[in-house]
């Protein structure tokens, strides 16, 4: 069977961007937001007790709305994602962000009730049905209520964030539609997009046309320079001056309130790993001899290794899914079981075309009771790597959907696991397939990579956005201080081991510009060490492991981070021991890889 590379989005709206279904689905959320409204504003809290009729009415109805705005926002997202050129799904991404708007507003009210509820009656409805099931996120709820402002105050910053804050980010994704990299291949230049310049970078063998591409690649971000310096200085600003409104003057509350994670933890996590870079700038020192060249640059760090008569496999996407399917089958049936689904049924768009978004995600579509994943698929071992992570989303959320949505809302650190644990079945299946000892090398190098880019670029990435955000709060950072940041946490974060840096990264990566979630960095590297530490359960359990998998990820979105990882692993993140020992399973592959590259010095 072969497996089409594009998506079905038809069969979740027919029509496109400019769907009639669409559009009757957003009207429809719009009544239902009215009457969600007049029924919230008509709640007494008080008169509801003891039983809570009303409250689990408008719960129902809260769930109902959640899932129709996921499904217009995964439907309209993907259109933009899939064809940057689109202006239609870019403006409709507007319909959508203002039904949220209004939804966000009303469901402030409600926060703001089930705050007042007593401590005594609150206690007792968490008790009983269906309240007892969500009784975590209606604690946080609760807890969260404690810091708004009033009513009509967080009604106005809502409705101010479409034009203000979502308007940046929407100008973001405006602006890289409108990247061209010029490259020069067989004296010809090609503009390419930057979805595909990336790849085209990341698949070049050559170290001096990667150096040549990475100069081109710097240049043509560097040209809209102070326009994402603008972007990104309204998005901070934005988000710096809401959280002074509500009283947070640590800039790092939020992202770990959001995470669900105590600041020991994440303190313990980062320490151990610059402990623990040694062995790390030695795989870099080791690749560099491999290619040739004194230092690496930017690009080398993930540039295939080839030793000897070896050239990498290619991989169709029908070759890949096949390759997926039957190694998820290894560790669970029904992780492998959701593979096919979502490649029978069209949930992937991997097609590699112009005028994609760089990238890759998995996105739910909460009513179809399915995912899509975006990605582009050029049939590298690293792209089949990236389509399992991302069906490991895909899967993570296929094992909550019996849950209500308050329980399905998982936070990013631990969102990384099921994927992250899909990558590792993945990439270890394809070093255990190796048919040479040089295509060992050159996956094992590519899956070392991976961790390089946990322990250190993303690394980067945090020290980065730390020093940006502490410079923000006393004034707009220019562009060319936002290179010199840059520059410095690379220098800092991979020991001063390579020989070029990419200091335009900031405008370069997306998740700096993200709307959603301030730091959008240390969850990667916390979900991927965690992921080994539950991958290295799995290597060890018995049949029984793919229950106790599917337990640990239905409790993601049900308690702190510090007690998911005590009950289900047993362990204490804030102190070095966990990551250590996750740390030491990289540092296992780089020995390894150290020890067989040994002789091709």
């Amino acid at each position: 069977m072969t497996y089409q590379e594009t998506w079905d989005m038809n069969s979740v709206f027919p029509g496109g961007s400019d769907s009639p279904a669409f559009y009757e689905k957003v009207a429809s959320i719009k009544n239902q937001l009215s009457a969600f409204d007049t029924l919230v504003q008509d709640w007494g809290p008080a008169e509801d007790a003891p039983t809570f009729q009303q409250l689990e009415e408008i719960l129902k109805m809260r769930e109902e709305i959640t899932k129709g705005i996921g499904e217009t926002r995964t439907f309209i997202s993907g259109l933009s994602s899939a064809d940057t050129t689109d202006t239609k799904a870019r403006l409709n991404l507007n319909l959508v962000a203002n039904l949220a708007k209004n939804f966000n507003n009303t469901l402030v009210v409600l926060q703001k009730k089930m705050s007042a509820i007593s401590e005594e009656d609150f206690n007792k409805m968490l008790e009983q049905e269906p309240f007892k099931t969500s009784a975590f996120p209606l604690k946080e709820i609760r807890t969260q209520a404690q810091k708004l402002l009033s009513t009509p105050e967080e009604a106005l910053i809502n409705n101010l964030s479409i034009d203000g804050f979502q308007g940046w980010g929407d100008m973001y994704n405006e602006l890289v539609a409108t990247i061209q990299v010029p490259f020069e291949e067989n004296g010809e230049v090609t503009d390419y997009s930057a979805g595909q310049a990336e790849n085209k970078m990341n698949a070049e063998k050559d170290p001096q046309k990667r150096a040549e591409m990475l100069k081109v690649w710097e240049n043509a971000w560097k040209e809209k320079a102070d326009l994402f310096s603008n972007t990104l200085n309204h998005l901070a600003g934005f988000r710096l001056t809401d959280q002074k409104a509500h009283g947070i003057e640590d800039f790092m509350e939020p992202p770990l309130e959001y995470n669900r994670m105590e600041e020991k933890t994440l303190t313990a996590m980062w320490d151990t790993i610059s402990a623990n870079k040694g062995k790390m700038v030695e795989y870099l020192e080791r690749k560099a001899q491999l290619l040739g060249m004194k230092q690496l640059s930017w690009l080398d760090v993930t540039a295939a290794v080839n030793v000897g008569d070896f050239e990498a496999k290619k991989y169709t996407f029908t070759e890949a899914a096949d390759f997926i399917i039957d190694h998820f089958e290894t560790f669970s049936p029904k992780m492998a079981s959701l593979a096919q689904i979502a490649f029978d049924e069209q949930w992937i768009e991997a097609e590699d075309r112009p005028g994609k978004r760089p990238g890759g995600y998995c996105a739910n579509l909460p009513e179809s009771e399915q995912s899509r994943i975006f990605m582009t698929f050029s049939g590298s071992s690293d792209n089949v790597s990236t389509l399992a992570h991302e069906l490991g989303h895909a899967f993570h959320s296929s094992v909550l959907r019996d849950l209500p949505t308050l329980n399905q809302s998982y936070a990013m650190n631990v969102a990384e696991t099921a994927s992250t644990f899909a990558e590792l079945v993945v990439s270890d299946a394809t070093i255990a397939n190796a048919d040479s000892e040089a295509e060992k090398i050159q996956l094992l190098d590519e899956k070392i990579s991976r961790g390089v880019t946990m322990m250190m670029n993303i690394h980067a990435r945090y020290l980065f956005e730390k020093a940006f955000y502490t410079e923000r709060k006393e004034g707009v950072v220019s562009a060319e201080r936002l290179s010199e940041l840059m520059l410095a946490a690379q220098k800092e974060a991979y020991e001063n081991a390579l020989e070029t840096y990419h200091p335009m990264f900031w405008a370069a990566k997306l998740h700096f510009f993200n709307t959603g979630v301030p730091f959008y960095n240390f969850p990667y590297t916390f979900g991927y060490f965690f992921s080994l530490g539950v991958y290295g359960q799995a290597l060890e359990s018995d049949a029984s492991f793919e229950d106790e998998y599917i337990a640990l990820l239905r409790d993601t979105a049900n308690m702190s981070t510090e007690d998911l990882a005590a009950k289900h692993l047993k362990v204490d993140l804030t102190q070095s021991d966990f990551w250590q020992k996750a740390i030491d399973q990289v540092h296992a592959d780089v020995e390894e890889f150290l020890t067989l590259t040994e002789k091709y010095l």
